[in-house]
């Protein structure tokens, strides 16, 4: 990029660069000193204020930071969204959210949302025993939502049905025709009547990254020859006044409005028929589907969305009432899946930058006339760099530093030579880099130097622990530094994390217009912690992460923010030690620990160390077991 003068530079110029603004949902911004803050209403607190907050109570990098205003805000916004649609729209039905607990199972997660959504009734969706039992003993407002999708055992469908008999709205939506028999064995055994939901298979194709869970081929649901098959067995069983919800998931992260709408008409078609039928609906589930802008591009494209939040809920509404009011059927209670867009918010992963690798030259020997003809060449070419000539620059500069590396391997040439000819290669490349800056057309072999050339930012984190679609399926999440926002990056970078793994980097970053191969980055000060955040984390990440190099959970730290600028820690939990992961993956922590008493002891005996050392050996391994995964500084 064009280099300014501090004066020149300024957080504005930083907001556009790393677009905050597109893509934070008035959540984080800029202040005037160069750090990112977090804001609520009126609430507004720097991240690094956080950060040092963090230090103090010996907290090391990495943290995930939980803001949890910023879920209170989420719940609120959507709920309220929806209520003011259904006023302004005059829709005479209600609409109840559910959060599926997959999407972030963690338990303070799942506690503050049944806490912020008390006041809506907001409820939960569930695939498993475990996440049943996680709701049943986490939501305590009488008449919220369960949705039960996934498959269901006998187990699992007691549960539900004692779940009703608690006073919640405990939906079993069947998903596969071998459900049902099972319900109606289990309500009959226990004497309650069950709240039945149908899954309908989609027909409506929606674009995206996750469409596949939408169409003909989704894995849920059910065809329409097994719809009828489920409203005879109710029939002939006379419960088909159970039958009050029809479930239509439309698809998750869709970027476009019209899929929805589209998706949404197709909906009220069965729900006519069904009501036909005879069954007693009362409550349309649309699923997931409302996007994350993970991009503030506000398009149609994977990683954005081409609407607001606004726009979501009034484009529901009114189809929904158009439709019904055509057909003169009453209007349902809408429910929607909302997760990722609950949750995505609220967590900032936050390390610290432990190096950098830069690809420049260092100062090159002068010229003498006994140099090798390589770097004779190699120096004629750096001297007569023209942009007219660029291309045959970069291919004949490329043709000798590979006639240098053949050289040194037939040992013609020695370590030294070679090392002048590599950073002579290295100052042609970044000199060619720089005139290409101004050429309207760069030659297609000459795009890639950008990337070729840029450092490597070595930052304290595990990519397959806490980021893992990023590697899995190339999904994006903003990425800035949280400080020093004033002055202007120099630096273009990939990022790397500690693993030792060749996958573990980020080198796709979201830009203004489009993806871009690097990052934007301050040189590192001397003495001086570096931090990054990687935002919108707070969906699915902190589920699927693994163990990769046997790097744990991180930190992770939860705060309030309050009005006069200050803010509490609301929680603290500290990361996996060794031992936990250890223990993970099936070693005995005490058992390791007697294996190596037992060498260390074999070593005293063989003369190697003293006793005394042993016991420091010890010391230091049990002080190693109980210590974080992540590399840590001295205090």
């Amino acid at each position: 990029m064009d280099q300014k003068t501090l004066a020149q530079w300024s957080t504005e110029d930083s907001a556009e660069l790393y677009g905050i603004n597109r893509w934070g949902n008035d959540y984080f911004g800029l202040l005037k000193d160069g750090k990112v803050s977090a804001k609520v209403e009126n609430t507004q607190v720097a991240l690094l204020d956080i950060v040092q907050g963090m230090i103090e109570r010996d907290m090391q990098m990495p943290v995930l930071l939980r803001i949890e205003n910023i879920l209170d805000a989420q719940i609120f916004r959507l709920n309220k969204a929806f209520q003011n649609a259904i006023e302004t729209l005059e829709y005479r039905g209600q609409y109840r959210g559910v959060y599926p607990i997959k999407v972030n199972q963690q338990a303070q997660v799942v506690e503050e949302i049944a806490d912020f959504g008390a006041r809506f009734q907001h409820g939960f969706e569930v695939g498993s025993k475990p996440e049943m039992i996680a709701a049943l003993a986490t939501l305590a407002e009488p008449g919220s939502l369960i949705i039960c999708n996934g498959y269901k055992d006998e187990e699992f469908i007691d549960l539900g049905l004692r779940a009703t008999k608690l006073g919640f709205a405990c939906f079993f939506v069947i998903e596969t025709p071998s459900e049902l028999p099972i319900i109606i064995e289990r309500s009959k055994a226990l004497g309650i009547s069950p709240a039945i939901g149908v899954r309908v298979k989609m027909t409506t194709k929606v674009s995206g990254h996750w469409n596949t869970t939408s169409g003909d081929r989704s894995v849920f649901g059910l065809t329409t020859t097994q719809l009828i098959d489920v409203v005879d067995q109710l029939k002939s069983e006379e419960m088909l006044d159970c039958l009050q919800l029809l479930h239509c998931h439309l698809g998750s992260q869709i970027p476009d409005i019209q899929d929805i709408r589209s998706g949404i008409a197709e909906a009220c078609r069965f729900y006519a028929d069904l009501q036909a039928e005879g069954a007693k609906l009362a409550y349309i589930d649309l699923g997931g589907g409302l996007a994350v802008d993970y991009s503030g591009a506000q398009r149609n494209e994977d990683q954005s969305r081409n609407y607001s939040l606004i726009e979501y809920c009034e484009d529901i509404v009114d189809t929904l009432k158009q439709t019904f009011d055509k057909l003169g059927i009453d209007h349902p209670t809408i429910v929607t899946e909302s997760g990722r867009a609950t949750v995505a918010y609220t967590s900032i992963l936050l390390f610290n930058i432990l190096d950098t690798n830069t690809f420049e030259p260092t100062a090159l020997p002068d010229a003498c006339d006994d140099e090798d003809d390589i770097i004779k060449n190699m120096r004629e070419i750096r001297a007569d760099l023209t942009p007219r000539r660029l291309q045959e620059n970069y291919n004949d500069a490329h043709y000798y530093r590979n006639e240098a590396r053949a050289q040194f391997r037939r040992g013609l040439m020695d370590l030294r030579t070679r090392s002048v000819a590599e950073n002579l290669f290295l100052d042609i490349m970044h000199a060619i880099l720089a005139m290409t800056k101004e050429m309207e057309r760069i030659p297609q072999d000459l795009e890639g130097l950008k990337v070729s050339l840029a450092d490597i930012y070595y930052g304290n984190f595990s990519l397959f622990q806490s980021l893992p679609d990023i590697w899995a399926i190339k999904q994006q999440f903003p990425i800035m530094p949280i400080h020093r926002l004033n002055e202007e990056p120099s630096r273009e970078a990939v990022i790397a994390d500690i693993t030792c793994d060749c996958d573990g980097k980020i080198d796709s970053f979201i830009g203004a217009y489009e993806t871009q191969p690097t990052l934007p980055l301050h040189q590192l000060h001397d003495g001086e912690e570096y931090y990054l955040g990687v935002f919108l984390v707070g969906a699915y990440q902190e589920t699927l992460g693994d163990l990769h190099n046997l790097f744990g959970d991180t930190n992770i730290v939860s705060v309030r923010l309050n009005e006069d600028g200050s803010y509490d820690f609301v929680k603290e939990i500290h990361g996996d030690t060794i031992a936990d992961v250890l223990s993970y993956v099936e070693f005995q922590p005490k058992e390791l620990l007697t294996r190596y008493r037992n060498t260390a002891e074999r070593a005293v005996r063989e003369g190697r160390i003293t006793a005394r050392e042993r016991a420091e050996m010890i010391n230091a391994f049990n002080e190693s077991m109980r210590g974080y995964t992540y590399y840590e500084k001295e205090n």
